[in-house]
């Protein structure tokens, strides 16, 4: 089986312990630190999750560029979720999150920068489902990542765990993994979803 180790800490923290190159991968989702007017608005809008009782200014701090150089220190190759966000080189091998979206007021896709001198990716899966996190992204996304970018025996980083959908992908597809969440609300609702995902049923792929 592979090894899935959780951390309910800073990340920062984690990887500051941490020798060079301790990861093959990184698949990482850190917060935006979008302003409330991109993430506020008006009917269906006003009653989503991110928009409650202001939940995301618990979270929602962009990352400093130290943590850019401790996830490059930390990994061989990353993939960020939000590169357009945050002030990245230019990368070749752009990831597109085409989300199947049938509103146009909400978010049509969702880019990630790589490290990977390859083509450029496009994937389509429609994540309109029950979450746990606001930002949660599907199983099948984190899935698609590993199977593209991953090779056999390379060990996963995912500094922002939010929702556990990296970690299920990657225990499903035998990835060994290592994640750090830092709210203990979500770390605990991610334990608990990927004990009954993984553990109390058999495989999703």
């Amino acid at each position: 089986m592979p090894k899935t180790d959780v951390y309910n800490v800073d990340c920062m923290e984690y990887m500051r312990t941490l020798p060079d190159k301790a990861f093959q991968l990184a698949i990482v989702d850190p917060p935006y630190g979008l302003d409330r007017k991109s993430t506020q608005g008006a009917g269906k809008l006003k009653n989503r999750e991110l928009n409650k009782a202001d939940i995301a200014k618990r979270w929602d701090i962009a990352p400093q560029a130290e943590y850019f150089d401790e996830l490059r220190r930390v990994s061989e190759n990353q993939v960020i979720w939000g590169g357009n966000y945050f002030d990245l080189p230019p990368c070749r091998c752009f990831v597109c999150w085409d989300k199947c979206q049938p509103w146009p007021n909400f978010s049509q896709a969702e880019f990630a920068w790589t490290s990977f001198d390859k083509p450029a990716k496009m994937f389509r899966f429609d994540n309109r489902c029950k979450k746990i996190h606001p930002t949660q992204k599907p199983i099948e996304l984190y899935a698609f990542l590993l199977n593209t970018f991953a090779k056999q025996g390379d060990r996963i980083l995912d500094t922002h765990l939010g929702s556990q959908s990296s970690r299920i992908a990657a225990y499903t597809l035998g990835f060994d993994f290592v994640g750090c969440e830092i709210d203990k609300e979500y770390f605990d609702l991610g334990n608990e979803r990927f004990n009954r995902d993984c553990l109390s049923q058999p495989s999703l792929f």
